[in-house]
């Protein structure tokens, strides 16, 4: 695994953004969106609000399950057991954007978040916010590239593991929900879900 983390071209890659891809126009853009994944703020107020509303809050429990699962399979499993340290600490002539981290590199919580609560929204949700929510984590996670905070391996390993957190979110959501009484099937929304398997409409 030592060797997957030291690979010569995940340093590289960001000296290629660096030279090739930042800009005066792009760097505040990508400041701002980065910050957005900050704590998962973003994606916890998305799921949030739809626990408001009954049709929608299956899919706010379940993305809070998967946010949840992210924050505990990357932020306190993994990235002390690997501890890698960050880019910007390594790799000669990259330049960090925003203030140092305070936590190790790999994997990227902002990817894992972002793609833990953006694929419940894709898988289980209407294309209308699948399909941003899906963008927006995209986003996040090459800013985390662009800014300098980040190895490509680290936002990969994010990626995967927000999307197997997703996954399993939507399983556990699945044998909870139909083992709920009426009442509180019908105060969680669930009937809703049940008019259409696959999304909420």
């Amino acid at each position: 695994m030592d060797s997957l983390l030291t690979m010569t071209w995940d340093g590289a890659f960001l000296i290629w953004i660096q030279e090739n891809i930042r800009s005066d126009f792009l760097t505040p853009v990508m400041t701002f969106i980065t910050r957005l994944g900050d704590k998962g703020i973003f994606w916890i107020i998305t799921a949030f609000i739809l626990l408001f509303f009954k049709k929608t809050r299956p899919l706010g429990i379940m993305a809070g399950i998967a946010l949840m699962l992210s924050v505990l399979i990357n932020n306190v499993m993994i990235k002390p057991s690997v501890a890698r340290i960050r880019p910007y600490e390594v790799v000669d002539g990259l330049k960090l954007l925003i203030e140092k981290q305070h936590d190790p590199s790999f994997p990227s919580g902002h990817s894992g978040a972002s793609f833990a609560a953006a694929v419940v929204y894709l898988k289980k949700g209407p294309k209308k916010l699948g399909i941003p929510s899906i963008i927006v984590a995209f986003l996040i996670a090459f800013s985390r590239l662009y800014v300098g905070v980040h190895y490509p391996t680290d936002v990969i390993c994010g990626i995967v593991t927000g999307t197997c957190c997703a996954i399993i979110s939507i399983m556990i959501w699945k044998i909870v929900s139909e083992k709920l009484s009426p009442k509180t099937a019908d105060l969680l929304g669930v009937n809703n879900t049940k008019k259409d398997e696959n999304t909420i409409a």
